[in-house]
């Protein structure tokens, strides 16, 4: 079964009209919708905003509904040139910006005594992921790379500078690592799936209620068909 998370209600409000069959659970302040997308088993949900959240949401999935796989859909902001507002990111693992430690010797985004740096998705969802894209939002791209979340909105052009030379990332959002370290601890296959809504620097403001829905939609559609194939 597909535990699906999403941080905002726009993001998961499309997912959630798709469904059927649907038992509503709430734990925590977050509505679990339990049911069926495409003929299969899922649970979907929106987490809130920040790691916090979305680090207590995914435990939640574990414990309550021994989800075979987490998916994180949402928008982020782009750390690399090519990859442009309305293109995917697809975590191949995920890193805490925001972690320091640095004091005690740890390398930033380093998590004292946990044995990983980045916790690495899973590679069947990444090709999965891939394979879908290609079929459902053809008019985009669909990149591989490190996905790092804090919880700030990066929208200053020094401090993305920081994260592209120190993290090797291709996007930056608020939620992906914290739901990355709740499935890896829980030994849960995940996957990180952001649609591009801004560049994450001066531009970020203006950008990012334009391209939103946009980004939306391509990430919708992309998980749809990924649930349907899983």
């Amino acid at each position: 079964m597909f535990g699906i998370i999403g941080a905002m209600d726009e993001e998961v409000a499309k997912i959630k009209e798709e469904m059927t069959d649907v038992t509503i659970t709430t734990v925590a302040g977050m509505d679990f919708y339990e049911g069926k997308l495409n003929g299969k088993d899922a649970v979907v949900v929106r987490s809130g905003i920040g790691k916090v959240n979305a680090g207590m949401c995914s435990q939640i999935l574990a414990d309550r509904f021994h989800v075979d796989a987490i998916v994180n859909t949402g928008i982020a902001g782009s750390l690399r040139n090519e990859i442009n507002i309305g293109d995917i990111v697809l975590s191949t693992d995920a890193v805490q910006h925001d972690m320091d430690a640095s004091g005690f010797g740890y390398k930033k985004g380093q998590i004292p005594r946990v044995d990983t740096f980045a916790f690495k998705a899973d590679e069947g969802l990444i090709e999965l992921a891939l394979q879908c894209n290609r079929e459902v939002n053809p008019d985009i791209q669909a990149f591989k790379g490190r996905v790092v979340s804090g919880d700030q909105f990066i929208s200053d052009k020094d401090k993305k500078k920081w994260l592209i030379e120190t993290f090797d990332a291709s996007c930056t959002e608020m939620e992906g690592a914290a739901i990355a370290q709740a499935a890896y601890l829980n030994q849960i296959p995940y996957l990180v799936i952001r649609a591009i809504s801004d560049k994450a620097d001066d531009s970020a403001g203006i950008d990012y209620p334009v391209f939103e829905a946009q980004a939306i939609r391509h990430s919708v559609r992309l998980l749809l068909e990924m649930v349907s194939r899983a």
